[in-house]
């Protein structure tokens, strides 16, 4: 056997290549139209081999980048005798040439797992190869998180009758997000204000949204009946389905139950426009957005383990 990058012949079998029934791999429709879109790439792809036919394949994936921002799939063959060890060599090749490439962070690698997976053996075994693999190559952190998604059978909530819900300025938006950041239950926020300050993190994610599929039409400012701004909500998309995105209920009108008028005028801006299913992922610590999106009729879809570099922390 041997580790290869891969080449445009084998994106056929890059496609088709079977993914362990433990776990939720990708759909080949996916695969075929993030290569067919350059959001993967054979040159950002490694390959397991022996006498041409593929036994693994490890596949990054990025959106409009030079170099790939995250691991989309690690798959090998059950008759590997060592998946971890052929796992650890197809993430060396493609780690060595995002190196080459300048990128200081290894992309992160989400493993995705059907609810309630630690109760399956067939789910539990599937994982864990992967997670100790992932580790033996720095990536030794973990975050685990519920994939949510409406449909219209689930139905459209009503219209708010305490928040009202206006646009704003990029500068509010900034502001908004440095204030929602405080006290914030999600892990990604927390992590980042170890090594950075509120204003320069708020400028951050703005970006990011901005840079998503999404249209920056769709954000809104929520205010009370006064006009004072509660919250803010940043629908967004994703390449392949709407997503609810980003939003947050200020930390002096938190605990009133506003996160409910937030998502449900999500939702309705999303299923108005005509949206088939709408995607969202919360921490699986962040149990007050999970009830949320429970009153709110999503469903839980899978769980996602993200498997990641430990971030660094300030000095």
């Amino acid at each position: 056997m041997r580790v290869r990058r891969a080449t445009p012949a084998d994106v056929d079998a890059l496609v088709d290549f079977p993914h362990d029934p433990g776990v939720i791999g990708l759909p080949d429709g996916q695969v075929r139209a993030d290569f067919e879109t350059g959001r993967m790439r054979p040159e950002w792809s490694w390959v397991l081999e022996e006498e041409g036919r593929l036994l693994g394949r490890a596949l990054w994936w990025g959106r409009g980048d030079t170099v790939p921002s995250v691991l989309d799939a690690l798959d090998v063959l059950p008759e590997v005798h060592d998946p971890r060890a052929a796992a650890v060599e197809l993430l060396r090749g493609g780690h060595a040439d995002l190196a080459a490439s300048g990128k200081q962070q290894l992309p992160p690698y989400t493993l995705r797992l059907p609810a309630g997976w630690r109760a399956d053996a067939r789910a539990t075994r599937a994982a864990t190869w992967p997670r100790e693999a992932t580790s033996d190559v720095g990536l030794t952190a973990s975050l685990e998180r519920r994939q949510y998604a409406w449909t219209p059978a689930n139905g459209v909530p009503g219209i708010s009758t305490r928040a009202a819900f206006r646009r704003g300025s990029n500068d509010e938006f900034v502001e908004l997000f440095r204030e929602a950041a405080r006290g914030s239950l999600d892990v990604g926020t927390r992590q980042a204000l170890e090594s950075t300050d509120e204003l320069s993190q708020a400028k951050e994610d703005l970006e990011f949204y901005e840079s998503c599929p999404g249209e920056r039409d769709w954000w809104r400012v929520a205010t009370d009946r006064d006009g004072v701004p509660v919250g803010f909500i940043v629908p967004s998309a994703t390449p392949y389905h709407r997503n609810v995105g980003y939003l947050a209920v200020l930390p002096s009108h938190r605990g009133q139950g506003l996160v409910d008028d937030l998502l449900g005028e999500v939702t309705r801006i999303h299923a108005e426009a005509g949206a088939e299913r709408i995607t969202a992922t919360t921490d699986m610590t962040n149990l007050p957005m999970a009830a949320a999106f429970d009153r709110a009729s999503y469903q839980v879809t899978e769980v996602r383990l993200v498997l990641e570099a430990a971030p660094s922390r300030a000095t």
